[in-house]
């Protein structure tokens, strides 16, 4: 005869999570978001320049998880560390060389993280031996992801639009797990931030602005100048005016991230997925890459988000930089 089902509780979440590769882990309720009419103001503003698929992919399933699972009760919530032993970008030298944003020096995040919230899922059911619907997103939905871990307790949400996690830093991937079990949710972290602008401070295109609202974010993200969205996800020119902030960075910025306190000891990851495979490149050796050795170079990695045009554009403008940069010497 099988035994009875066991109920699930944050802590069988916390340890199946762990076992299955993520450093963080808690539970939310499944209730509206609040944070969804902010999200569609700060569209409305503008902030989200050509990204137009963050207002068309399905905008209801903002409000509320259960529009993408019905009997959604729980949603856990979960953070995978992808920092390594190199240098932050504030801290490189490499002459000549381009950087590329950390998450995207090894895998996409999205594969594993989708195939470790799966297991996760597996192993809840056989932790607790019951049966349970469920869903699983990493990047994969338009669900305010950061709003829900913070819900779950993972940390808040900075000035720079990070997560922050008060031991372990901002250098997380997230991901949800959406279930039709009913779990105790854990408590939102207090927002640690404080009087801090660093992150404001050290952005080289000024991207971090005030809302200027009573309720909601006191500070947000203009994407038309932030230096990821102008490496990865604009098509077409970079403005002039902006060129000379982007420096070397050929694809994506954590420059926001490189100098918040709570970085300065985060751990870093041993997962091989994340360890860079190709480490700052040469600007003069992305420059001659074709197709074939764009693809050599990065397949299986973010970078090909952006395509070879628009590697080649990022790389240009880095090429005038550091021309600039050596002239001015």
């Amino acid at each position: 005869m099988a035994g009875a089902a066991k109920p699930v509780c944050s802590a069988l979440v916390r340890r199946a999570a762990l076992e299955c590769g993520f450093e963080l882990a808690g539970v939310a309720r499944a209730e509206p978001l609040a944070e969804a009419e902010w999200h569609e103001e700060w569209i409305e503003r503008g902030y989200a320049g050509q990204m137009r698929y963050l207002a068309g992919r399905r905008p209801s399933a903002r409000t509320h998880p259960r529009r993408l699972l019905p009997h959604c009760r729980s949603v856990i919530c979960l953070g995978k560390l992808y920092n390594t032993p190199r240098p932050y970008s504030t801290d490189f030298a490499g002459s000549g060389r381009g950087w590329i944003s950390r998450y995207a020096w090894g895998e996409d995040y999205h594969r594993v993280m989708r195939s470790s919230t799966e297991r996760l899922a597996e192993r809840l059911s056989e932790a607790s031996g019951c049966r349970f619907e469920w869903m699983a997103l990493a990047d994969t939905a338009p669900v305010l992801e950061r709003a829900l871990a913070r819900r779950a307790g993972l940390g808040w949400i900075g000035k720079n639009s990070c997560l922050i996690n008060q031991q372990l830093g901002s250098w997380f991937f997230l991901a949800e797990l959406l279930v039709s079990l009913d779990i105790e949710p854990d408590q939102p972290a207090p927002d640690r931030c404080g009087s801090c602008t660093r992150c404001i401070e050290a952005c080289p295109t000024g991207a971090i602005i005030p809302t200027d609202r009573e309720q909601g974010p006191a500070w947000t993200i203009d994407a038309r100048r932030c230096i990821s969205y102008l490496t990865v996800e604009l098509r077409g020119g970079i403005p002039p005016e902006l060129q000379p902030g982007l420096g070397r960075h050929v694809f994506g910025c954590d420059i926001c991230q490189d100098v918040c306190p709570w970085n300065r000891k985060a751990p870093v990851t041993g997962d091989p997925a994340f360890q860079a495979r190709h480490f700052a490149p040469g600007l003069d050796e992305l420059e001659r890459l074709d197709q074939d050795g764009f693809l050599r170079l990065f397949v299986g990695t973010p970078v090909t988000r952006t395509g070879l045009d628009g590697l080649r554009r990022n790389v240009s403008v880095a090429l005038r930089n550091e021309a600039r940069g050596k002239l001015d010497e």
